[in-house]
């Protein structure tokens, strides 16, 4: 028997349908530009000379991860665990992690299919007019299910985007902990120097309360005139008005080092008030080569992999000019009682597939993905940027540690024979052999020495901490973001 010629012409659709179907799945493919990582060539040493203890060798990955230790200082070491432990913007970046990765997650659902379940009942009564006022139910309850086929890959490279964006992230968490230990530490000698200068401040303020004296007994005996008294009291003065200033600067760095940790200011512990000296600085430092810098810099790797998520948005946006192909189904089950519900001649079926493509749209879709490539373009400036960026704040930091401490030893020299300049004067001044002016002048010539010395001490140990800092110190790639999202007290 010949079937219904409507019932061919439905069959032969069916299986053409089919057929195209199976032919764009087996087809398959993911459109946009596969990201190629940027070549980037360095010089295979540093321009600045290596001087000072610094050592072209490689750094050790150790090392570089807890460089404070290098200072063997326990105030600084306890310091840096409780910034970890507690600093806000720590925290911050923590949680910007996970929101990261549940970005991910929620960009791997599109390749699934979702599904709803439903049910209903209804009551109905018909009116007097239609002659029947018989009230009558219906239960129904179903799934229904639907699915778009990734078919050019637009999910699998929002996917490739939000995992990029994930390593994005973490590299933003550990730049902020490189940056956060650094200002530590910075901090920490800032207190550390101001408490020696107030110290040699407050020294040789008795001396000069001394040489004060002197000038008085010696101007009532008449051995000598007002004008020295007068120059040794304004010289006294003048140094005591020094104090505030540098009490100033102990309570600044001290209430800075409380907020770094997590605390309001003043809650730290009394370690910090006794005078301390101030770290000293390990004998060598290795410093590596220039390619070290773009593997270790939390900046640099994340402007990579900014650079690698905006690639993928590429592909995102080609793959809207490609048809788009959806599967959908439902099954349910419809009774005109509730016990009905689970009878198998009630349930009810369907199923559909159909293809969508955007065939007019005044050039949205190509104009989008021109903003895509020109985003891209400049998150590859930006990469480039970062690099030599980071390149030239580890040339800088390299010469300013070496040369701070050629200019620390004249400074050392300097106050040495400042000091017994100072001790030569007063002699000769006491026994009448030079005046009062040669007294004075080496007395404020060695306040002054002594105060650029402390100064010294302390720029080399920040200038060191700059350094490591420049390279990329205070976290190891052998630590995972989860393992560093756990020292902030958060659960990745």
């Amino acid at each position: 028997m010949n079937r219904p010629p409507k019932a061919n012409l439905f069959r032969v659709a069916r299986r053409t349908l089919a057929a195209l179907t199976l032919g764009i799945l087996a087809g398959c493919a993911t459109v946009g530009p596969d990201y190629i990582p940027p070549q980037t060539t360095t010089s295979p040493g540093w321009t600045t000379p290596l001087q000072g203890g610094l050592e072209g060798q490689g750094t050790d990955p150790q090392t570089l991860a807890t460089w404070w230790k290098t200072l063997n200082d326990r105030e600084l070491t306890a310091l840096i665990e409780q910034a970890v432990a507690g600093n806000r913007d720590l925290k911050k970046a923590a949680a910007s992690v996970r929101e990261a990765r549940a970005r991910r997650g929620l960009s791997r659902a599109d390749l699934y299919p979702t599904l709803d379940a439903s049910g209903t009942i209804t009551r109905s009564r018909g009116s007097a007019e239609t002659g029947s006022t018989a009230t009558a139910d219906l239960y129904s309850a179903g799934l229904d299910a639907s699915w778009e086929i990734d078919l050019f890959g637009g999910v699998r490279r929002n996917i490739e985007s939000k995992e990029a964006d994930l390593a994005a992230t973490g590299e933003s968490l550990r730049d902020t902990l490189v940056s956060l230990l650094a200002e530590v530490a910075t901090n920490y000698v800032d207190l550390r120097t101001a408490q020696v200068r107030l110290a040699l401040t407050e020294t040789s303020l008795k001396s000069l309360e001394e040489t004060y004296d002197l000038t008085r007994w010696k101007y009532q005996a008449g051995l000598g005139d007002e004008l020295a008294v007068q120059q040794a009291r304004y010289n006294q003065e003048s140094t005591r008005s020094q104090l505030p200033a540098l009490r100033t600067s102990i309570a600044e760095a001290k209430n800075r080092l409380s907020v770094l940790t997590g605390k309001q200011p003043g809650s730290l512990g009394a370690g910090l008030d006794i005078t301390a000296s101030i770290p000293v600085i390990p004998a060598a430092v290795a410093v590596g080569i220039p390619a070290d810098i773009l593997r270790q810099r939390p900046d640099v790797r994340r402007a990579e992999r900014q650079l690698a998520s905006q690639t993928a948005q590429i592909g995102v946006a080609t793959a809207e000019l490609y048809p788009k192909l959806k599967l959908s189904g439902a099954i349910g089950v419809e009774a005109l009682n509730f016990s009905g519900l689970f009878s198998s001649g009630n349930v009810t079926s369907s199923g559909s597939s159909g293809i969508t493509w955007r065939i007019f749209d005044a050039g949205a879709i190509r104009r989008n993905i021109e903003i895509q490539s020109a985003l891209e373009e400049q998150y590859l400036i930006a990469y480039e940027s970062a690099v030599l960026a980071a390149l030239e704040e580890a040339e800088n930091a390299i010469s300013a540690y070496a040369q701070e401490q050629r200019r620390r030893q004249s400074l050392g020299e300097a106050a040495r024979s400042a000091q017994e300049a100072a001790e030569l004067a007063k002699i000769k001044y006491q026994t009448g052999l030079t005046d009062f002016g040669t007294l004075l002048e080496a007395e404020r010539s060695l306040l002054s020495f002594r105060d650029q010395l402390a100064q010294s001490d302390g720029a080399v140990v920040t200038n060191l901490v700059k350094l490591y800092k420049a390279l990329g110190g205070g976290w190891t790639p052998l630590i995972p973001v989860e393992q560093e999202m756990s020292i902030n007290g958060e659960k990745s």
